[in-house]
């Protein structure tokens, strides 16, 4: 069901929410978290239809929150969505106008639900620094992506920079399925220490960096990042290889959706590997409410030594 509120008011959207839960029964109990989605027009509706697959885990009431400047009449026009248009959340489309959007914070403070945490997400065209941002500072979680991005790879270069404790970005979330193949490898026998690593990406894969930043971090040891050019790959990660003394460890993914882990003196095995969707990025990030403390290491220290190309130790 959804439900037009054209020309309206905070108060208003607020009032119909309010009517909506008592005609509807129990509709916004159970909500864990408000989600803010800052978008603009012409987008959301991928967005939304990714953050209503995630209510099905985390069912939440989302706010999307688009803003056209340019148009010289300032004003609001709202709607709600509920039941089979809105998953397992509730969802209030904010179309914002003119000067009815110079204050970005006002016009979601009095839709949170009370007492719950907030995650603020940037599909695309995220402010330098969210956390600074209006919506990003009434947030505790504050998601960002870099493949969004005119410039990905500066876009991960500069994270570090402005991090603050909430922040994560999708290029990261992506990473995880690879983060958790490559620690079940080094935690079995033989134990013999990693002396080199090599990351071989996409060119416009910003995860690529980020992993041989974690890698770095973690192992100590001298990581290289190779890129290989977009027409020779489809994107993404295609490669990692651990160099040991009793041979190298290659964990490649050919194509696809498919990868094949070779150790010394074992068979090869593959493995499904799907390039992640927008709804599972978004469902992971939603599952953790604290910061990522490792995400902060990664893009501060683990960059920082990656670009130094000097030897570390690992700190846990």
């Amino acid at each position: 069901m959804i439900i037009d509120l054209p020309d309206t008011t905070v108060s208003k959207i607020s009032k119909a929410l309010v009517n909506v839960r008592e005609e509807g029964g129990a509709v916004a109990l159970g909500r864990v978290l408000t989600l803010i989605i800052v978008t603009h027009h012409g987008a959301e509706e991928e967005v939304i239809e990714a953050a209503n697959d995630a209510s099905r885990e985390h069912p939440m009431r989302v706010i999307v929150l688009m803003i056209n400047d340019e148009d010289d009449r300032p004003r609001l026009d709202a709607e709600i969505r509920v039941g089979g248009d809105a998953g397992a959340s509730e969802v209030v489309v904010l179309r914002v106008y003119g000067a009815a959007g110079s204050n970005a914070e006002s016009l979601v403070t009095g839709l949170l639900l009370p007492d719950a945490p907030v995650v603020a997400w940037w599909p695309a065209d995220p402010p330098a620094s969210p956390a600074e941002s209006e919506v990003g500072r009434i947030a505790q979680r504050r998601i960002t992506d870099a493949s969004s991005q005119p410039d990905p790879a500066a876009w991960v270069d500069a994270l570090g920079s402005h991090h603050s404790p909430g922040d994560t970005d999708f290029a990261w979330t992506r990473l995880t399925r690879w983060r958790e193949q490559l620690a079940a490898v080094l935690d079995q026998p033989p134990y013999v220490p990693v002396t080199a690593v090599q990351v071989r990406g996409a060119a416009d894969s910003p995860s690529t960096v980020l992993l041989a930043a974690w890698l770095r971090l973690k192992l100590g040891v001298p990581v290289d990042s190779e890129y290989v050019p977009t027409d020779q790959w489809a994107g993404g990660i295609k490669s990692v290889r651990l160099t040991r003394s009793n041979g190298d460890t290659l964990l490649e993914r050919p194509t696809p959706g498919v990868a094949v882990l070779t150790q010394p003196g074992q068979p090869s095995h593959e493995l499904a590997f799907p390039r992640r969707t927008l709804r599972e990025c978004l469902a992971e990030e939603l599952r953790r409410l604290d910061p990522d403390v490792l995400y902060g290491r990664v893009i501060t220290e683990g960059m920082e030594l990656l670009a130094r190309g000097q030897d570390g130790s690992d700190r846990g």
